[in-house]
């Protein structure tokens, strides 16, 4: 196994994007809440000699820099069969639209699922990449953001259409 990792600094802080093998397996902020012990990451790699963390820092800074709307990335997020499915719905929301929990949660047959969705979006080990802070509360109040409320306003205000700027809800 080939786990190494790539340390991006962008205006939202530091981004630690892990591979493993061919695969991106992790994106997390500094003070990341359910950050894995560094030392999990493997060696730090540089994405000038490393293809694929070369390939995920790219679209990462032309994300961020509004030049981009999806990444075109090879993923694999460790996880139980419940928190796939609802990754899977959550890589659907397209770029500035959002979801809530309970819209998750009733796309996989159980309304009553709601807070079990926000543990499995607040479990995503994919921050960005898979986009849980297209996942809103109800009414679109903003809850729960690994990298902080800050920077989940910040991802969703540089995704936001420019026609919705004017009647922003939050």
């Amino acid at each position: 196994m080939n786990t190494r990792h790539v340390v991006v600094e962008t205006h939202l802080g530091p981004i630690t994007i892990v591979a493993e093998d061919e695969t991106i397996t992790g994106l997390y902020f500094r003070h990341h809440v359910r950050r894995p012990p560094h030392e999990t990451f493997g060696p730090e790699a540089a994405d000038s000699t490393d293809a694929l963390l070369g390939a995920a820092v790219r679209q990462l800074r032309d994300y961020l820099a509004g030049e981009r709307r999806q990444f075109d990335l090879p993923l694999a997020a460790e996880g139980d069969s419940f928190q796939h499915a609802v990754w899977d719905i959550v890589k659907s929301i397209q770029c500035g639209d959002t979801a809530t929990y309970g819209r998750i949660a009733r796309q996989l047959g159980d309304p009553g699922l709601a807070q079990k969705v926000g543990q499995a979006v607040g479990a995503n080990p994919l921050c960005i990449l898979v986009p849980c802070h297209r996942v809103v509360g109800a009414g679109g109040a903003l809850t729960g953001y690994a990298g902080g409320l800050k920077r989940k306003r910040a991802l969703l205000e540089l995704e936001e259409p420019p026609a919705r700027d004017a009647g922003r809800l939050f």
